[in-house]
């Protein structure tokens, strides 16, 4: 079932070209985003020098709403336990 976005959940994934972790990580949350509607920001921290000095190697993360959710994998039941959390 697919629901829109009407309570503004953003996810927001933190990557950067040529990380296969990264890579993983958003094709779940396309899957995930088809299913549970939240918008979907993908931001490559290497465009960002900022960005990049703060999380370098330790990527990808995963935000809903500004708050981390995921660290280096997307755990479905713990994300989705957040997505819920945050409607």
């Amino acid at each position: 079932m697919r629901r829109h976005n009407a309570a503004g959940v953003v996810v927001e994934v933190y990557g950067k070209p040529e990380c296969h972790l990264c890579e993983e990580a958003k094709a779940q949350l396309r899957r995930l985003q088809r299913r549970h509607g939240f918008a979907l920001r993908e931001v490559d921290i290497s465009a960002d020098a900022r960005l990049l000095a703060e999380y370098g190697t330790r990527i990808p993360l995963v935000w809903i709403n500004g708050r981390l959710a995921c660290k280096y994998r997307v755990e479905e039941r713990a994300f989705l336990q957040k997505l819920r959390a945050s409607r």
